[in-house]
């Protein structure tokens, strides 16, 4: 199954330094097995764009959807047997503790 991983700050980040994970070796050890699609940082948020289309006219503003403190700054798509194994591939990332992930599946139009 496929799980979309959003790459989050938080303002709140562990404390505890001890032990803390590297990205590269994160990334080489999951694309290695087979559990990382894809991923990347991205922009930084003033690099956002917001599009809507209300009453047929196009809106386009500068900045993300929404005003919040929290921001994303990348993604990784995990190919993934269960949410159990989605949770561990996580949980090793090194901004589980300095950040937060948010997991989602992939909507399956098929079923």
């Amino acid at each position: 199954m496929k799980y979309m991983m959003l790459v989050c700050t938080d303002l709140e980040p562990d404390t505890d330094r001890e032990n803390e994970p590297d990205i590269d070796v994160w990334v080489a050890e999951n694309d290695a097995a087979g559990r990382r699609v894809f991923g990347n940082q991205l922009a930084p948020k003033s690099a956002a764009t917001t599009v809507r289309v209300r009453n047929g006219r196009l809106l386009v503003t500068d900045g993300p959807f929404a005003e919040t403190r929290e921001v994303i700054v990348g993604f990784d798509l995990l190919e993934c047997a269960d949410l159990d194994e989605a949770i561990e591939v996580a949980r090793a990332h090194p901004m589980a503790r300095g950040g937060r992930l948010e997991l989602r599946p992939l909507a399956d139009f098929e079923q």
